[in-house]
């Protein structure tokens, strides 16, 4: 049985590798997000988030998120991106991917996490990356209030610096999104990355 899990999820990870790449067994996938402040590269875990992870880097490897915004900026919590124009018009992806908090990796600073509404399996393509510990946000937590935790998918290895310069720029009201930055933070792309 476990031998037949782990056959299956190294299936569905590699068919989303790029043509020709050839990853290490052991090796994690990353992704850099170049953002007009600055870059973070972030260490995704498909062990842990094997169906998040997919999700992610078949949108990465689609292109979808250059050109989007840090659209949800609230310093001492989280920076939010992953599906609004600089014109704050929508285009958030279709496609869903069911929650996989409960993983045993937590909210805590540093992370990257699957945002969505109150439906537990609506994560599409928004995401945010926690700037402080926010274990409020974990399944066990969540759960005292009858509510689900919000699925960690990665940890940003670097350019925490660049995500606190988010998370501390000045912000207001955009129509009816709360919490946006006043200058647009564009996310002009987000790649796969090989590290040395």
């Amino acid at each position: 049985m476990k031998a037949a899990f782990i056959a299956t999820f190294l299936a569905a990870l590699f068919a989303f590798a790029p043509a020709g790449a050839v990853e290490e067994p052991n090796s994690l996938p990353h992704i850099e997000i170049q953002t007009s402040q600055g870059r973070i590269l972030v260490e995704l875990d498909p062990l842990a988030a094997p169906l998040t992870v997919s999700h992610i880097l078949s949108l990465v490897d689609e292109e979808f998120f250059d050109g989007l915004v840090f659209h949800r900026v609230i310093g001492g919590f989280m920076i939010q991106g992953g599906a609004y124009t600089p014109d704050y018009e929508l285009e958030e992806d279709e496609r869903t991917v069911p929650n996989e908090s409960g993983n045993g990796l937590s909210n805590t600073r540093g992370t990257i996490a699957m945002a969505r509404t109150a439906d537990p399996h609506s994560a599409a393509s928004q995401f945010f990356i926690n700037v402080v510990d926010n274990r409020q946000l974990d399944p066990a937590k969540a759960a005292a209030k009858g509510r689900w935790g919000y699925a960690v998918f990665g940890t940003v290895v670097e350019g925490m610096a660049v995500a606190d310069r988010i998370a501390a720029v000045p912000t207001g009201q955009k129509g009816e999104l709360n919490d946006v930055p006043e200058v647009p933070i564009v996310i002009e792309r987000i790649r796969r990355f090989a590290p040395d």
